[in-house]
């Protein structure tokens, strides 16, 4: 897997050195509590769990910060029925300081240039805004909302879907 940069960051693959900041940054349950697939409390064995699952399809990567090389998150694109859904997530910290904005603004580039794809999915729930101001910058549309499982919350919340398509987000990025 290749490593992807951007003017602040890189998004490289993730190494056994990552589960003990993964477990930090996820054990916090207002950063879980966002996710849909990742259980409260988390664990280095859930972040090593993780880390052993064979890709599948799946392009996983750390979201670092170029400076200094600190772990601030994840950020993927996870292959389902549906299509690629993009699930990316910060440690608190580091919350409202365009990181997520500019991970997933070059996770984006990386699917509809590299890997060809025509269209990318994502979802925020209802209490979560800041993420869905981020994919809606990016130029996601709403498409549709339904109730989905947050294994850390043990309960459906209202979940907002949004669709990236490679045509808008490139003519967005190009203007």
């Amino acid at each position: 897997m290749c490593i992807l940069q951007s003017e602040r960051l890189n998004l490289r693959p993730p190494r056994p050195w990552d589960i003990q900041d993964m477990a930090v940054w996820l054990g916090d349950f207002d950063v879980a509590r966002n996710l849909a697939r990742v259980p409260h409390p988390y664990t280095e064995d859930h972040a090593e769990a993780f880390l052993a699952m064979p890709p599948d399809g799946r392009h996983v990567f750390v979201i670092e910060r170029r400076a200094d090389g600190r772990f601030l998150g994840m950020i993927g694109l996870d292959p389902g029925r549906a299509g690629y859904e993009m699930v990316f997530w910060l440690g608190k910290p580091y919350w409202g300081q365009g990181y997520a904005s500019e991970s997933a603004g070059r996770m984006l580039h990386y699917a509809f240039t590299h890997l060809g794809l025509e269209s990318v999915r994502a979802g925020w729930f209802i209490d979560n805004p800041a993420s869905g101001q981020i994919l809606a910058k990016l130029g996601a549309r709403h498409a549709g909302s339904t109730r989905r499982f947050s294994r850390a919350r043990g309960g459906e919340v209202l979940c907002h879907a949004m669709r990236l398509t490679r045509s808008h987000f490139l003519s967005k990025t190009a203007a």
